[in-house]
């Protein structure tokens, strides 16, 4: 194994790593959002969230891409107050993945939420606790599976992802080349041998994922 090789990988892992930590904290209240309020435009927000999961990756990525361009207002705003050019970028690609991978984690932490009982909640608050220690004393103990299974897919959809990381972030070695494009680049070489390496890695990590999932929801089922 090169050091190329053992570079992508890495750079492939602090991708899926950060998108997996940030969507791990800013999905919870989205998903306590989804699952405990009523309001008038819930569903479309619902619609909003899980588009990633039938919409085309090069059509999020080409508006996210036009969006990063200085021309417009947001890279404008990026550039001038925090010296950021997002397209072409690790941060640009980042960010693509962060919205792209939003489902896969939201979807299994509102899941959860649901599952748990009304009673559990309506007791902690009659025993005194706020809503805050209700939440890290009741809800995340009973909700374990869905935040591993929130986790494990959203780290191995964002290993995964092609579409959008070409879009936005281009095949720049060291910044945004990542294994599923060091694959496509390495079958356009007819290099067979190092494409088969890194696709032979990904799949060992989607296998051993999907197998934790599926091992902890056979002890404790949930509904995805």
């Amino acid at each position: 194994m090169n050091e190329d090789f053992i570079n992508t990988l890495l750079l492939t892992a602090k991708l899926a790593g950060w998108t997996t930590g940030i969507l791990l904290l800013i999905s919870f209240p989205l998903a306590a959002l989804l699952a405990y309020r009523k309001f008038w435009f819930k569903s479309l927000l619902e619609a909003l969230i899980s588009m990633p999961m039938v919409l085309p990756p090069t059509v999020l990525g080409f508006y996210l891409l036009v969006a990063y361009s200085p021309q417009n207002a947001f890279g404008q705003f990026m550039e001038q107050y925090f010296n950021l050019r997002l397209a072409f970028s690790f941060e640009g690609v980042l960010v693509a993945s962060v919205i792209f991978g939003l489902p896969f984690m939201i979807q299994p932490l509102q899941n959860g939420l649901m599952s748990i009982p009304v009673n559990l909640r309506e007791a902690s608050y009659t025993l005194g606790k706020s809503k805050l220690e209700t939440f890290f004393k009741v809800l995340i103990p009973n909700m374990i599976p869905s935040i591993v299974t929130g986790i494990a897919m959203t780290f191995a959809h964002c290993i995964g992802e092609f579409g959008v990381v070409i879009m936005v972030g281009g095949n720049m070695p060291g910044e945004t080349r990542v294994a599923s494009i060091a694959i496509y680049d390495e079958v356009q070489a007819m290099n067979f041998e190092v494409a088969n390496q890194y696709s032979f890695v990904l799949f060992l990590i989607s296998l051993v994922i999907l197998t934790l999932v599926f091992s902890i929801n056979k002890r404790n089922p949930i509904n995805l």
